[in-house]
């Protein structure tokens, strides 16, 4: 595949990378380089999106119908490339990268009409209602129940690992309008107003080292809340399809390549920036192996990422190479995240004084050291939600290799 970029390409790449010297404030990349966690506090997250917003560049996966700027692959390669590149910040994903697309596929035109516009402008902030305790892996075993009273569904149950939840101003939420059939058959997706009275959000603490206030997830409690009929997407029951259709965009919305390859090099000039000797780590041969080994492994993800997104981008329904895109894109970055805690060695460890970018603290070891710990912890859930990297393997094995779920079936008897 030729990557070589054309004169339109290398003049898309110079705008990025001037408008990024313009909008990128060292207030922004202050609160990145102290973050445990991939959100900064939501009024950066908001100004930094209208930024984007402001320059067409916020949903860069619409097509131009909907207001998006109708990037070609390369160009929305190229944008991330020179985002991660920047050190700059990710966009919240639950409104423009996975809602959008279901109500722009599904959705009456009330709902374009409602909900596409805010998220374009980044007016609202958006989280996601699937996981309930326990049922994650198991989605469609889902208990959070709507009942319908006329014109409105009454929703009691909780969801849990709510991301932003503590911020966002809507939740897209599946819930059980139907017990009877296959569990996949009697779920509906309803859009929620968070300001609704009978909501209530709780704070989850994780490894990370995040308090109450900033935490990254949360439990969200439903009590007797009324949500209008309309707030329904597509049809009641069929909110399965609708959800299976959603994960595709959450497991593959963005490319991993980009911000892999950017914390490859982070990881090298960390390498470099420790102590030299005949212990340092770039003296161990294994570990060098290991680096050029993740080298390679970038390489060929870049190769197919930009061979789904050309399938993106030609209409095509990407359906299980998401699940793969998925599955190596966290498990590499994992393993980048891993490599710079070993690295850093003792200098990983949390020094809770230095993590305000703008504390009076001399930092102890090289620069960004200090939050290693905290994202190498925070990042063990990448290979969690969306989809396990079991369950990615499961679909990929039945779907892809025509492989039965167990227990199979016993093969046929020998012939005689």
């Amino acid at each position: 595949m030729d990557l070589t970029f054309g004169k339109e390409e290398l003049a898309f790449q110079k705008e990025v990378r001037d408008w990024l010297k313009e909008n990128l404030t060292p207030e922004i990349v202050g609160e990145i380089k102290v973050a445990r966690n991939a959100y900064m506090p939501k009024e950066r997250l908001i100004d930094w999106q209208k930024r984007l917003a402001r320059k067409g560049w916020l949903c860069t996966g619409w097509p131009k119908e909907f207001g998006g700027p109708g990037f070609t692959t390369t160009q929305k390669y190229i944008f991330e490339m020179e985002m991660a590149k920047a050190g700059a910040p990710g966009t919240s994903p639950f409104g423009p990268k996975m809602c959008a697309p279901v109500i722009m596929k599904y959705g009456s035109d009330e709902q374009k009409k409602r909900h596409l516009p805010p998220m374009l402008n980044s007016d609202l902030i958006w989280c996601q209602g699937y996981s309930e305790p326990g049922s994650g892996s198991d989605l469609a075993s889902l208990r959070t129940k709507a009942v319908r009273e006329g014109d409105f569904y009454i929703v009691n149950g909780q969801k849990t690992w709510t991301t932003l939840a503590q911020t966002a101003d809507w939740i897209f939420c599946l819930v059980r309008t139907s017990n009877e059939g296959k569990p996949q058959e009697g779920i509906s997706f309803l859009l929620i107003d968070m300001k609704t009275p009978g909501i209530s959000v709780e704070p989850i603490i994780t490894a990370d080292g995040n308090r109450a206030g900033t935490q990254e997830v949360n439990s969200v409690f439903f009590t007797d809340v009324k949500v209008p009929v309309e707030n329904r997407v597509g049809e009641e029951n069929k909110g399965w399809t609708y959800a299976k259709y959603l994960l595709e965009f959450e497991r593959g919305g963005n490319p991993y390549s980009p911000r892999l390859r950017s914390g490859y090099e982070k990881l090298k000039r960390l390498a470099q920036a420790m102590p030299e000797g005949e212990d340092s780590i770039l003296a161990d041969v294994a570990w060098r192996e290991k680096l050029a080994r993740m080298d390679i492994e970038i390489s060929g993800l870049e190769m197919f990422e930009m061979e789904f997104y050309s399938k993106l981008a030609s209409g095509q329904n990407p359906g299980p190479l998401s699940s793969m895109i998925k599955l190596r894109g966290t498990e590499v970055m994992q393993q980048v995240q891993e490599f710079a805690v070993e690295a850093a060695g003792y200098y990983s460890i949390p020094f809770p004084e230095q993590r305000a970018w703008n504390a009076n603290v001399e930092p102890i070891g090289p620069e960004g050291v200090d939050v290693l710990a905290p994202r190498y912890f925070n990042g063990r859930k990448m290979t969690i939600y969306g989809g396990s990297s079991h369950v990615q393997r499961r679909l990929m094995s039945q779907v892809m290799l025509g492989l039965c779920p167990p227990p199979c079936p016993p093969p046929p008897p020998s012939p005689p």
